[in-house]
């Protein structure tokens, strides 16, 4: 069975942005700076190339002990034994995910809105990736969730939230006492000089919240 996950500092990866020269190394220097969850997130490469990296970098996040999910691709996050699977809004249905997963893998889902957010849980997500929160260069079609829209969804839904877009050193302290249980983080990370010191620094942000 799933054991209980540490949301706290969620990193997705993003080739086109990071500082160092492979995702792999990318990934090692964000755990060893405490990053609790590791989202490999690949849209434009083959299966195969997919495929492989998932299994160098699953190998990482094994020896950290810390899960490994995969962005969109059910059939890479089954064929290395990931952790779980992330989907969007418009990748399959939560339900649907959840029956081919099975039980034990972890499924989060994207939600940019209350009917959303509801409707991911009763399908059976175990985690919500709540925004965009910010305007971002990672996702600039993002739609924009306010404060008031997490604050309901926060009180509608009672599995674990992690905020996306736009989260940094510089809008954490924005998330005081709305009980999210996560920072989803991309530029903040992996394109910052130092990525270990970055991923340190947010995790304390986030636990003086």
């Amino acid at each position: 069975m799933k054991s209980k996950i540490d949301y706290t500092l969620y990193l997705c990866t993003d080739r086109k942005l990071m500082t160092t020269n492979t995702i792999e190394e990318c990934v090692e220097l964000a755990v060893i700076g405490g990053c609790t969850v590791v989202q490999l997130r690949e849209k434009e490469c083959s299966s195969l190339e997919f495929y492989n990296l998932a299994l160098r970098v699953k190998e990482i996040t094994d020896r950290y002990k810390v899960p490994l999910i995969i962005n969109d691709r059910i059939d890479i996050a089954l064929a290395v034994d990931a952790a779980g699977v992330h989907v969007g809004q418009s990748d399959l249905p939560p339900a649907v995910v959840r029956k081919i997963i099975g039980e034990d893998k972890i499924l989060g889902v994207s939600a940019s809105s209350l009917s959303e957010a509801v409707k991911a849980q009763e399908d059976g997500a175990d985690y919500l990736g709540v925004g965009a929160m910010y305007s971002t260069a990672t996702k600039t079609d993002a739609e924009i969730v306010t404060m008031e829209q997490l604050k309901e969804i926060r009180r509608a839904v009672d599995i674990p939230i992690v905020v996306i877009g736009g989260i940094n050193k510089n809008t954490v302290c924005n998330f005081k006492g709305l009980g999210i249980d996560g920072l989803a983080v991309v530029s903040a990370v992996v394109a910052q000089k130092d990525i270990s010191a970055a991923s340190r620094e947010l995790i304390k942000l986030f636990k003086d919240l």
